[in-house]
C-alpha cells in the first residue's frame, strides 16, 4: 500500500546534494506532476460534498494521509518524537493554519466551482511573492519581475467577473489562500532543515487534531456510512495528501517562496480541464485569455534563471576569446 511512498521519502531524507540540479529534466518533471496533482483539491473537495459534511470531510482526507505516512515511518523505523518536542510550537502554529484553511477551502466549494475558486486559490501569488520578499528576503531579476506582473495580470483577467470576487465563496477562498501561505512561509523560515518524513507526518497530525476540533465543535463527527464515501478519502488522502503534498515540500526547499508562488499560477489550467471533464463545467473566453496570460508569465519566470546563466556563459566565453 505504501510502495510509492519509497521513491519520494528516499529523496526526503537525503541531503540537498544529492537533488537533481534546479534546470537538469528533473526539475520539470516534478514541477508538472506538481501542478497536476495540486490542481485536484477542490476536485476532491467538490466530489466528496454529497457524502459528508465538508469539515467532516476535511478531517477524513486528512487523517487518511497522517496514518499512511505514519504507519510508513513506523514500519521504515524513521520517526523521532525529539523533532516534535523540539519545535512543537512550529507544528502548532503550521496546523493551526492548514487545518482552518482546508476546513473553509472545503465549505467554500458548496458555493463556488472547483476551477473558478482554483483560479482565486492563485491569490497566493499576492501573498507569495509579498511574503518572500518582505519576509524571507527573496530577490527577483527584471525579467522575473515582469513575469510576475504578467501572471497576476492574467489572473486579474480570469478572476475578474461581475458580481463573483465579492461573493461568499470567492473571499473565502482568498482568506484560505492567505492562511495557506501563512504556512508556506513559516515553513519555508523554520522548517527548511527539518527531517522531511518527520516534518510531513507531525505537520499532518496536528492538522488533523485541529480539524478534529473543528469538526467537534460544528457537532458533525461521524463515521461516512457508504463504501463510496470511503473510497473518495482514501483516494483524496492519498492523492491530494501524501503524493501532492510530498512533491509541495520538496519543490518548496528547492525555490524561493515567490519563484514557487508563481509557477504554481499554472495549477488553475489542469483544475478547469478536470472541472470540464468531472463538472461538465468549461471556462468562458475570458478565463481562457486569461489562462493563457498567465502560462506566459510563469514561463518567463521560470525561464529567467536560465536565460542569465547561458548569457552569463556567453559573456565568460568571450572574455575567455579576447
Amino acid at each position: 500500500m505504501f510502495w510509492f511512498l519509497d521513491d519520494w521519502i528516499l529523496i526526503l531524507t537525503t541531503r540537498n546534494q544529492y537533488l537533481p540540479a534546479p534546470h537538469s529534466l528533473a526539475g520539470p518533471a516534478l514541477l508538472l506532476a506538481l501542478l497536476l496533482v495540486d490542481s485536484l483539491h477542490f476536485v476532491f473537495a467538490r466530489l466528496l460534498l454529497p457524502y459528508a459534511n465538508p469539515f467532516l470531510s476535511a478531517l477524513f482526507v486528512m487523517a487518511v494521509g497522517t496514518l499512511e505516512v505514519g504507519i510508513f515511518g513506523l514500519l521504515t523505523g524513521r520517526l523521532r518524537v525529539a523533532l516534535f518536542t523540539r519545535h512543537w510550537p512550529f507544528f502548532v502554529a503550521i496546523g493551526f493554519c492548514i487545518g482552518v484553511s482546508t476546513a473553509i477551502s472545503y465549505s467554500a466549494v458548496a458555493l463556488i466551482d472547483p476551477g473558478t475558486a482554483s483560479i482565486l486559490g492563485k491569490t497566493s501569488i499576492v501573498f507569495g511573492v509579498a511574503l518572500g520578499i518582505f519576509w524571507l528576503g527573496d530577490r527577483f531579476s527584471r525579467l522575473q519581475m515582469a513575469g510576475a506582473a504578467l501572471a497576476l495580470v492574467g489572473l486579474v483577467i480570469v478572476t475578474f467577473q461581475p458580481g463573483d470576487y465579492l461573493r461568499v465563496g470567492s473571499l473565502l477562498i482568498v482568506f484560505s489562500t492567505l492562511l495557506y501561505s501563512i504556512h508556506t512561509a513559516l515553513t519555508k523560515r523554520y522548517g527548511g532543515g527539518m527531517d522531511l518524513l518527520n516534518f510531513f507526518f507531525y505537520r499532518l497530525l496536528l492538522t488533523s487534531l485541529f480539524l478534529f476540533a473543528i469538526a467537534a465543535i460544528q457537532g458533525e463527527l461521524a463515521l461516512p456510512t457508504t463504501p463510496t464515501a470511503w473510497g473518495l478519502l482514501v483516494l483524496a488522502g492519498t492523492v491530494d495528501v501524501v503524493i501532492s503534498r510530498t512533491l509541495y515540500y520538496i519543490a518548496l526547499r528547492r525555490l524561493d517562496m515567490s519563484v514557487f508562488s508563481i509557477l504554481l499560477t499554472a495549477a488553475p489550467v489542469a483544475a478547469i480541464l478536470w472541472s470540464f471533464l468531472l463538472f461538465d463545467i468549461f471556462p468562458n473566453p475570458r478565463q481562457l485569455v486569461g489562462g493563457g496570460v498567465v502560462l506566459a508569465g510563469v514561463l518567463l519566470v521560470t525561464a529567467a534563471p536560465l536565460l542569465v546563466r547561458r548569457q552569463q556563459k556567453r559573456q565568460t566565453a568571450a572574455l575567455a576569446a579576447d
